[in-house]
């Protein structure tokens, strides 16, 4: 990476970063004290990578927007000074699994547009009922006979997971496979080793799948890939990969700590269960209050721009924290608190410009029909240890809890 002498993280960060930030003690739901402290004294801060490479990290809301809708920032992870959170992370970014959100314009635009049908408003809205009923399922067996269980992996997890399947075509018996591999190129702590072992076990599985299809199609998207004739099944694995890991991952991990965010406030909680018409909303609000993605969404500057009143050079690494730019008081007044009635739409808790996610739309259906049947059907849901004793999940990429143990 390239450094202009004026980047000196000794002269412009009194309290420098380091990338992923750790999380000292406090409230588990906000940024890191760090990032939060930075976002306090500048608008665009130095940071320290794992590997001792600066970072520049964009904290304000109005900034991070400006750099995710800039064309001179750009998504690739092959240029020089793109910053990787860790040495794991690096192989990701390997051409054999390379997806569309690590690509810029054209290409980007153009294997997007493969899959935008899919994720459609109207699309998703008409799979209400079938989300609904997996929804159901999952609660008649999770409370038959039984007072309690773990949430996360007995109806958080498996909700998206059953969902994602049925939209790619991915036979839902292996999800044991395929969370577990996902785990590992989730965890922040994972070695080069198993990231590369892990991806390639996933994509070898997609790869077989995609195949498979040729010869007995279906009505998923991977079998749609693979009938358009535009994409090598070893390309319909890596598109494959990120739709399946993000299909659940992200969604599991919102609803079980929004579930517990709204435990931990009671009056919240009372609010929406008299009031069901506040779910929608109140989604958006635990989207821009928790923000799952907590170590910044990377670019890197392909040419000189001025954010925030500081210049970002060529070639320079940048991550922009959604977690801290939702909490920005001069857009969300008193952020810091949840708030079940707050308009909070304009969150970036799905990023900004065109690499937004993709499956925002089918995220929100999930979500919403999750939290509406969770709190109508379990009028007495608790938790059944104390708080200090969730296992949050502090060493992971995407944010969340690894157990949710309740009762009702």
């Amino acid at each position: 990476m390239t450094t202009a002498p004026h980047t000196d993280p000794a002269t412009t960060a009194p309290h420098p970063v380091a990338v992923p930030a750790t999380r000292a003690p406090g409230c588990p739901f906000d940024p890191a004290p760090a990032v939060d402290r930075a976002r306090e004294e500048a608008p665009v801060v130095r940071a320290t990578l794992w590997d001792g490479s600066p970072v520049w990290l964009v904290t304000r809301y109005q900034d991070v927007r400006d750099v995710l809708g800039d064309p001179r920032f750009s998504a690739d992870a092959r240029r020089p000074g793109f910053p990787f959170l860790t040495a794991g992370t690096r192989v990701l970014a390997e051409d054999r699994s390379f997806s569309f959100i690590r690509k810029d314009d054209p290409e980007h635009a153009r294997l997007r547009r493969m899959l935008t049908a899919d994720f459609m408003i109207k699309k998703v809205e008409a799979m209400r009922p079938q989300v609904q009923e997996i929804a159901d399922g999952l609660l008649d067996r999770m409370t038959d006979g039984r007072t309690s269980a773990d949430l996360v992996t007995e109806f958080a997890l498996p909700l998206p997971s059953l969902v994602i399947c049925l939209l790619l075509g991915v036979p839902y018996e292996d999800h044991a496979f395929f969370q577990d591999r996902s785990r590992v190129l989730l965890a922040l702590r994972s070695t080069v080793e198993e990231v590369r072992a892990s991806q390639n076990e996933l994509l070898d599985y997609l790869e077989r799948l995609a195949a498979k299809k040729r010869r007995e199609p279906d009505d998923g998207i991977i079998s749609r890939l693979v009938a358009r004739g535009e994409l090598s099944d070893k390309d319909i694995a890596g598109m494959g990969r990120l739709l399946l890991i993000a299909g659940h991952e992200t969604t599991a991990n919102m609803t079980a700590l929004g579930t517990l965010a709204l435990l931990r406030n009671p009056s919240q909680l009372e609010r929406l269960r008299a009031e069901p018409s506040l779910i929608k909303g109140a989604v958006e609000e635990l989207l821009r209050y928790l923000t799952i993605i907590h170590n910044g969404v990377p670019r890197t500057a392909t040419e000189d721009v001025t954010v925030g009143g500081t210049t970002i050079r060529a070639g320079e690494g940048v991550l922009c924290t959604l977690n801290a730019a939702n909490r920005d008081e001069a857009v969300f007044p008193g952020g810091d608190s949840l708030d079940v009635t707050r308009d909070a739409r304009r969150h970036v808790a799905f990023g900004f410009g065109i690499h937004q996610c993709l499956g925002q739309p089918l995220a929100r259906v999930e979500m919403q029909i999750a939290l509406e049947t969770l709190l109508r059907r379990l009028p007495d849901l608790r938790l059944t240890v104390p708080f200090e004793e969730v296992p949050f999940r502090h060493d992971m990429g995407i944010y969340g809890v690894h157990a949710l143990p309740v009762g009702w």
